[in-house]
């Protein structure tokens, strides 16, 4: 497989490209992740408070959201999102602005009975303690989203497969976020 060309970026710059597989449709996946409403209730280790802004047109575009999130590590992040694409089967953009500052695309395949989740995601640090760290702990905060993407792909396991059962039943919650008492903004 060819690599792609290293492009070079400040110490405060990440790009990560996240691969998800998971069984359902792309209808079923568009759903939950189309709808940041519901981040909260699905993805709880790393949003920890959701508050709509804007509900957008009927495509999507312009629905806005404050979050508060955050990793494994001790700190969080303040940002609002913002739908910047109609969000479709296909997939759809956003941006983000405040403690990260950059923007995110999620596109979906179909590959027979699973769905192929790709997330293409290119932040800047603007929270002051990230912007003075990250030359130092930049792999530490690679690993942090590394961390809190493998903990989406496994509670959107969990939430298709509650929408599907009807019931939340057997299904177990979704994982809880780490350093609660320690997390401030």
């Amino acid at each position: 497989m060819a690599k792609s060309p290293q492009r070079t970026s400040k110490s405060t710059d990440y790009e990560f490209v996240t691969v998800w597989r998971v069984a359902g449709t792309r209808e079923e996946v568009v759903d939950v992740l189309g709808n940041a409403a519901t981040l909260k209730q699905w993805w709880p280790a790393v949003y920890l408070t959701v508050t709509p802004l804007d509900p957008g047109g009927p495509d999507g575009v312009g629905a806005s959201f404050d979050l508060h999130t955050k990793g494994w590590l001790p700190y969080t992040l303040r940002w609002r999102l913002t739908v910047t694409e109609p969000v479709t089967i296909d997939g759809f953009a956003l941006t983000a602005t405040g403690d990260l500052n950059g923007m995110g695309r999620w596109t979906f395949e179909t590959d027979g009975p699973e769905v192929v989740i790709t997330y293409d995601w290119r932040v800047s640090t603007a929270k002051p303690l990230l912007r003075r760290l990250s030359w130092l702990l930049k792999p530490a905060f690679s690993a942090n989203h590394h961390w809190a993407m493998a903990r989406g792909e496994e509670s959107l396991k969990l939430e298709l497969r509650r929408r599907r059962s009807g019931m939340a039943g057997n299904i177990p919650e979704p994982p809880k976020p780490t350093f609660v008492r320690r997390a401030r903004g």
